[in-house]
């Protein structure tokens, strides 16, 4: 572990370290304060580390800017709940099951993971018979297209597990709508029925996933489908989860939706980033790669965030088929210079 004495956190490692065991950021000189302070607004962990080192000692500069923080994912959490209530009442008159995911189900359900937790868009799950109902509702509700253009939008709707993302004309609020979890062109097709049959009612209208659900469909978005940006806070969700509620019955649930390699990976690297079990094989690329990030808070290690990048498209469709897209993606750009 790096030095918190003697040297500045040289990446985002001491992060998850601090993360995990707070007392270590006792003794940080100020230019390591402001490193792990610069991280962790950079991974979008600045409201969860305020959570996690309330109450210790620490400069009063840093303490004005954790409780800013804290401020912030308040407002940030009863933003989300809003957000979350107003779909549910444009989509209550379908009577379908709406799943609400991500940051917005953590702090719905009081959960570990939603404390401090920075929540973006809004992510819902609906089953894929009620999708067209979904769109016209929130078309009336208030919502509008984000993307106008005619091939992403044929594009969401053919290969995408969502449709194309939706933005509230007055609340400035985007919203996706999601029939999966994974693309219809991933090598791995889970069973969103099957998430959607086991979540668990908030007694309002609207769900969440079971908690091996949440695991699964973490595990999915980070290693399944995304390049590892934000991996960090993703991967801090999955350990709040385990602690919260354990891992029984987690692996035959993985099976189920051929995730099981991706969840072992999440559980491993948990108790790499967050716990005492060094990291060997490939989970020290996966690591390498959630941790690149320097003192100032810029992305480093390049080559790695390019391999991953590219390993995302991979998964993500069939090589002809990432071909013609990013043919049709030049294309496009070209065409607007």
């Amino acid at each position: 572990m790096t030095d918190p004495v003697t040297r500045t956190p040289a990446s985002a490692r001491f992060l998850a370290q601090a993360l995990a065991e707070p007392s270590i950021v006792t003794r940080l000189d100020p230019a390591g304060w402001s490193a792990v302070l610069t991280m962790a607004r950079a991974e979008q962990l600045i409201g969860t580390l305020a959570m996690r080192l309330d109450g210790l000692p620490m400069p009063g500069a840093v303490a004005a800017i954790l409780a800013d923080a804290r401020a912030a994912a308040e407002q940030g959490r009863r933003a989300a709940l809003w957000e979350a209530e107003m779909a549910r009442r444009a989509l209550a008159p379908l009577g379908c099951p709406v799943v609400v995911l991500k940051g917005t189900a953590f702090v719905a359900a009081g959960l570990m993971a939603g404390q401090g937790r920075s929540i973006g868009d809004l992510d819902i799950l609906v089953p894929r018979d009620a999708l067209d109902a979904a769109e016209t509702a929130l078309l009336a509700a208030g919502w509008e297209w984000v993307k106008p253009d005619p091939y992403d939008d044929a594009y969401y709707r053919r290969w995408m597990h969502e449709l194309p993302p939706l933005i509230h004309r007055e609340r400035d609020r985007m919203i996706d709508v999601h029939h999966s979890i994974l693309p219809l062109t991933a090598r791995i097709t889970p069973d969103p029925v099957a998430l959607i049959a086991d979540s668990v009612p908030l007694g309002n209208g609207l769900s969440v996933l079971s908690p091996n659900g949440m695991i699964v469909h973490a595990a999915a978005h980070l290693f399944a489908d995304g390049d590892l940006a934000g991996g960090l806070r993703n991967l801090w969700d999955v350990r709040c989860l385990i602690e919260e509620f354990g891992t029984q019955g987690l692996a035959d649930d993985a099976d189920r939706h051929g995730l099981r390699i991706e969840v072992e990976r999440a559980v491993r690297l948990v108790e790499c980033l967050f716990g005492e079990r060094p990291a060997t094989g490939i989970d020290r690329l996966f690591v390498r790669r959630m941790t690149a990030r320097d003192g100032w808070g810029r992305p480093t290690r390049p080559v790695t965030r390019l391999a991953f990048y590219i390993r995302s498209h991979w998964l993500r469709m069939p090589p002809a088929m990432l071909a013609r897209h990013l043919w049709a993606k030049w294309r496009k750009a070209r065409a607007r210079v």
